[in-house]
């Protein structure tokens, strides 16, 4: 028994650590779609968004049971954007992502309900939470586990929300409705207004 153990140890030591993906090429949008009339261009090898409102979706397969790792910055105090996780479909407009998914918040400006790393209006953003100022790097990093959503921001934990849970009453129009969302499902991220400008340099996943 003790020689079955100290195989399956060392046959696990030695698969290979699952290693990151990267989404975002740094040349182009290959991968990505986009929908809704704002746009995402190519700036050094940045990502940058112009105009809003618009949902960028990686297009060639959902995803579950999976870390999220997003390296951006804003430019201003109050730049607004967002990663858009457990999309059902394929989105057909800017807003599918807010009404059918989970937004995952970017903007330093917001409260603890809709600053980065909040599900906005649904799971607030607390904890040890530090967001650098506008022009320095974060790293974002969303970690789904079946309906469990976990985000880091910086390397601290802000936010864990258990699909079901209890949620603050819908308020207006342009808050999420309310509502169970998939454990698989495509992920993109957001531009939101052409006043917002929010730079990302990595978006990866690592199942």
């Amino acid at each position: 028994m003790q020689r079955l153990l100290c195989f399956a140890l060392l046959a696990a030591a030695s698969l290979p650590a699952a290693s990151w993906k990267q989404l975002f090429n740094a040349k182009d949008l290959s991968g990505w779609q986009m929908t809704g009339p704002g746009s995402f261009v190519i700036e050094d090898g940045l990502l940058v968004t112009k105009g809003g409102m618009g949902l960028l979706y990686y297009k060639e397969e959902p995803f579950a049971n999976t870390t999220i790792r997003v390296v951006f910055k804003t430019i201003g105090a109050r730049a607004n954007s967002g990663v858009y996780i457990r999309l059902p479909e394929k989105p057909r407009d800017p807003w599918y992502g807010v009404h059918n998914g989970y937004e995952v918040q970017i903007d330093s400006g917001g409260d603890e309900w809709h600053r980065t790393g909040a599900i906005y209006s649904l799971s607030k953003a607390a904890g040890d939470w530090k967001q650098n100022p506008a022009g320095e790097w974060n790293t974002m990093e969303i970690h789904l586990k079946g309906k469990k959503t976990i985000v880091f921001l910086n390397g601290r934990k802000v936010n864990e929300y258990v699909d079901g849970q209890p949620v603050p009453e819908r308020k207006a129009h342009y808050e999420p409705v309310r509502g169970p969302r998939p454990d698989s499902g495509y992920i993109g991220i957001q531009n939101h207004d052409a006043n917002s400008k929010v730079m990302f340099k990595e978006i990866s996943v690592k199942r």
